[in-house]
């Protein structure tokens, strides 16, 4: 067989797409679960055992399986017909209202099934590291009854989305007659049919375009080694072969995807380095970005860039993360020099970075500003911020912004401008923008350790201080520079002009 590569994928040309991913619709079956971290901390080991005791602080609960692969669609914007089967129990009835509460643009239909236990994994962790884990579910397959009305739910709907997700887990929602039923919908409505698969024999997914394996189930579903490149491909090969898969791509972790189709074409994605959190759920991600980059019409490679991409976002999270549009296309800057790390992000983004900070122990901190023409004055300021805090979030005034307090000449440089200046600075951890007149929106929803404004006001002036201090923060006062101004630097240069 001739190797086939594509062309180089053009960045920047990917970094337009991203805006496509919203408003792709896809549709979405298989096995819901619920999720749920218990979080706490470690003093003692018990005395009735060699084990230790947690102490827990509090606990969060998210959309698992199929449901996580509807948390990524939700959070790039995709519009999503989600199919899945619940139990007539307390926990089925969480996860009915996450699906409702978590996912605003997505439409569902959830099939009760009585007497069945819906599935929960319940997650114990100290110290971002994982003690235990407990699952409660039934694997048993549904009832007929239950399947017919899951594969009448996929044969009406089907013609309505150009890609139909198989979100496998093994849960009993799957089994290869309703995979065939299901698959043979989604080929009479001309679907691309993506199956993130489980178990070894993938000849039940006979049909589909696309199987998402991770490196362990391509070895497993092959008995072929798996190291290297030359090797994964021969392992693709084999299985688009011997299963009747049109294409694959292959997650490899460390070492990337690996995209390889039945007429020829291979393609290996490296890997984006950063380091590595929690792996948990990130093959969601990429069932879900690659999908709905397909329904948008995106090329074959480029969809497998974006899932990649996103993909190393994910990783980078704790928890069963989700990677917004926002941050795949700062990502996508990074890689082409353009940004600093995705430092500059949506409110969404930060409020989640927010978080893993916080569970890391780093104290947080706040200031703000339109920061048009830096210069030492802001550094001074911004060096006084840092030094109050461990990781320090930059709030911005958007250009309109800006214009209704300094007026129609304002700002010299546009938002972007501002914003990618202040990512290059190492002292700055994280660029918001904001649309108000004030931050106070911000402040409320980030909640920081610190907020830091000049000195040219009192506490009492200061926006938001008073949440922050109620909220048992601190707000400092940070000295002014005497003889820059970003006003008068204005006036210098429009009087040299003369």
């Amino acid at each position: 067989m001739i190797l086939q590569t594509s062309a180089p994928i053009d960045l920047l040309d990917l970094v337009a797409r991203v805006d496509d991913l919203a408003g792709a619709k896809v549709q979405t079956v298989g096995d819901l679960m619920l999720d749920r971290f218990i979080y706490g901390h470690v003093e003692r080991i018990s005395p009735e055992g060699p084990i230790p005791v947690l102490k827990i602080d509090r606990q969060v609960s998210m959309l698992g399986g199929s449901g996580n692969v509807l948390r990524n669609l939700a959070a790039i914007g995709a519009s999503t017909q989600f199919v899945a089967v619940i139990g007539d129990d307390g926990v089925g009835q969480e996860v009915c209202n996450l699906v409702e509460a978590e996912t605003s643009g997505a439409s569902h239909d959830l099939v009760i099934e009585q007497g069945r236990q819906t599935t929960i994994k319940e997650r114990f962790v100290a110290s971002n590291q994982q003690l235990l884990r407990a699952d409660r579910e039934m694997s048993a397959p549904l009832n007929a009854e239950t399947c017919n009305a899951i594969v009448t739910k996929i044969e009406e709907c089907a013609s309505h989305a150009p890609v139909l997700i198989l979100s496998d887990y093994g849960k009993g929602v799957l089994t290869p007659d309703t995979l065939q039923k299901i698959i043979q919908a989604g080929l009479s409505a001309g679907c691309h049919i993506i199956a993130d698969p489980k178990g070894r024999d993938y000849s039940i997914y006979k049909g589909v375009s696309f199987v998402t394996p991770n490196r362990r189930e391509l070895h497993e579903a092959t008995g072929m080694p798996v190291d290297g490149d030359a090797a994964v491909v021969d392992a693709c090969r084999y299985l688009i072969k011997t299963c009747g898969i049109k294409g694959i791509l292959a997650t490899r972790s460390e070492e990337g995807m690996t995209l390889v189709t039945e007429d020829g074409l291979v393609e290996h994605l490296d890997a984006e380095a950063r380091e590595v959190f929690d792996v948990s759920g990130a093959g969601d991600t990429v069932v879900a970005v690659f999908g709905a980059a397909l329904a948008a019409g995106i090329e074959l490679t480029q969809a497998a860039c974006l899932a990649n991409v996103a993909a190393g976002i994910v990783v980078g999270k704790t928890g069963t993360a989700v990677a917004y549009g926002s941050e795949i296309r700062q990502a996508l800057l990074a890689r082409n020099g353009l940004s600093s790390q995705g430092k500059v992000a949506e409110l969404e983004t930060v409020i989640h970075r927010v978080g893993q900070w916080r569970k890391a122990g780093y104290k947080i901190g706040f200031t703000n500003g339109s920061f048009d023409l830096l210069h030492p004055g802001h550094i001074s300021s911004l060096q006084q911020s840092k030094s109050a805090c461990d990781r320090l979030i930059v709030g911005l005034n958007t250009d309109a912004s800006v214009r209704r307090y300094k007026g129609e000449n304002r700002p010299i440089q546009n938002e972007m401008s501002r914003a990618t200046v202040l990512a290059a600075l190492e002292i700055v951890d994280q660029v918001v923008l904001f649309d108000d007149d004030t931050p106070l929106s911000l402040i409320e929803a980030i909640l920081p350790d610190v907020l830091v404004k000049g000195a040219d006001y009192t506490i009492d002036q200061v926006v938001g201080g008073d949440v922050v201090l109620k909220n048992g923060g601190k707000v400092v006062l940070a000295n002014i520079e005497d003889g820059f101004s970003t006003t008068r630097t204005v006036e210098r240069i429009q009087k040299s002009k003369l």
